[in-house]
This record gives C-alpha cells, sequence and structure tokens, in this order.
C-alpha cells in the first residue's frame, strides 16, 4: 500500500491510486482515485465491467488491493443487489435488531434503535411483517433500516435498484437522498441508471480501471447519453 493522503476531515470516503487484479486475472482497478465529501450523497457510473462493485467491496474490506491507499471508513452498512443475500431473520423488527446483538444493549435500547430506524425508512407498521411477504423496494428499505440503527456514517450501496421496478426505483433512491440529508449521512451508490442521477450530490464515472469524469451528476448524465 502506498503512504496514506493527508488527512481531511471533511472528507469520508477516500480512495488514491487504488489497483486491483484478480489472481491471474485481468486488472480491474488502475492507479484509481476519489473523494466523497463528508454528508453527500455520490455516485458511481461506469459500463458492465468496468469495476464499480470491486471498488465497493475494497472500501469494505470485502477485498484487498495490490497497491493504494483507503481512508479507513467510520461505521458504515453495505446495502447489494440482492436484499435476500443479508437478510437473516423471519420478520422485519427481528432482521433489524440482528444488527444490534454485538453491541452492550438493553432490551429496551435494541427496541428503541429499531422503532427509530424503522421510522426513518417508514416501515414501522411493517415491524412485525415476515420478511418473505415484503416487496423487493421493502426489503432494500429493511437493509437500510440494519445500518441506520447501528448508527453506521457512511452507506454504501451496490446496485441496489438494479431488481426493483422503476417505480419502486426511484422510491428508494429518493429516501436515500433525504436520509443522507436529514442524518448528515455519507453514501456511495453504484448504478447504471441515468435517471437515478437527478437525486445525488456528485457522480463519478469510472472507465479503464480509473475514474475518468467526475462532478456534477446532470454534466455527466448529458456526457453519457451523447448530448
Amino acid at each position: 500500500m502506498t503512504s496514506p493522503a493527508v488527512t481531511d476531515d471533511t472528507i469520508a470516503i477516500q480512495v488514491r491510486d487504488l489497483s486491483f487484479r484478480w489472481y491471474k486475472g485481468d486488472t480491474v482497478l488502475d492507479a484509481c482515485s476519489l473523494e466523497v465529501p463528508k454528508g453527500e450523497f455520490w455516485m458511481l457510473l461506469g459500463t458492465n465491467g468496468s469495476g464499480k462493485s470491486t471498488l465497493l467491496r475494497l472500501l469494505a474490506g470485502l477485498l484487498q488491493p495490490q497497491s493504494g491507499y483507503i481512508k479507513p471508513l467510520p461505521k458504515f452498512g453495505f446495502v447489494f443487489q440482492n436484499p435476500d443475500h443479508q437478510l437473516v431473520m423471519p420478520t422485519v423488527g427481528a432482521d433489524v435488531a440482528f444488527g444490534l446483538a454485538e453491541e452492550n444493549l438493553t432490551s429496551v435500547q435494541i427496541r428503541q434503535r429499531v422503532q427509530e430506524a424503522l421510522d426513518a425508512v417508514n416501515l414501522l407498521p411493517l415491524i412485525r411483517r415476515p420478511i418473505y411477504a415484503l416487496s423487493g423496494g421493502q426489503k432494500q428499505r429493511v437493509a437500510i433500516a440494519g445500518a441506520i440503527a447501528r448508527h453506521c456514517e457512511v452507506l454504501l450501496f451496490d446496485e441496489p435498484t438494479a431488481l426493483l421496478d422503476p417505480d419502486s426505483q426511484l422510491e428508494l433512491v429518493s429516501q436515500v437522498q433525504r436520509l443522507v440529508k436529514d442524518r448528515g449521512l455519507t453514501a456511495l451508490w453504484v448504478t447504471h441508471r441515468l435517471d437515478e442521477l437527478e437525486y445525488c450530490d456528485g457522480a463519478f464515472l469510472l472507465a479503464g480501471g480509473k475514474v475518468v469524469d467526475r462532478g456534477d451528476p446532470q454534466r455527466l448524465r448529458q456526457r453519457l447519453m451523447g448530448g
């Protein structure tokens, strides 16, 4: 790993010159760098195979880079493309509480955290609903509630709307936009849907293993639409 970048407390997510390749495989990331300011909602764009999901997994510590610097994240939550891969308990309330098992909390404190988190994603009336009875969008919101209950400061989203219908897609992204603003969270959201850019503060374009453009989401949208 290279030397750490200069510490900046206004930056929540920072990578510098990050490189990653699969064993005996092609290079996925090549000297990739980006920064996400605290309290902002940024999106990561790129074609299939451009390394978007790999970058998110490197940030989460699920993979290790060959070289480069990753600023240690504060407490974070990771929301997968398919919520069935991370919801493990039979009911909504039980699943949100599951992530609190290792924290030194009383049963009253756990109940308060769960209720607060579900209220934040507009699912409190469904606290006793079986997970199997939820829609895809509701399941993704349960996953987000789990991160809120744990008081995560950073949210990482790996194409969370890929399996959702258009209405559920926009409902979820607008919900995350509101949570970022209301709670001072930081979010990095991987997507290939250009209409979602309406909701973020900024965006990165990943190509050839690097961030080749960044900044105003509408300008990037126009670039990708050929405008």
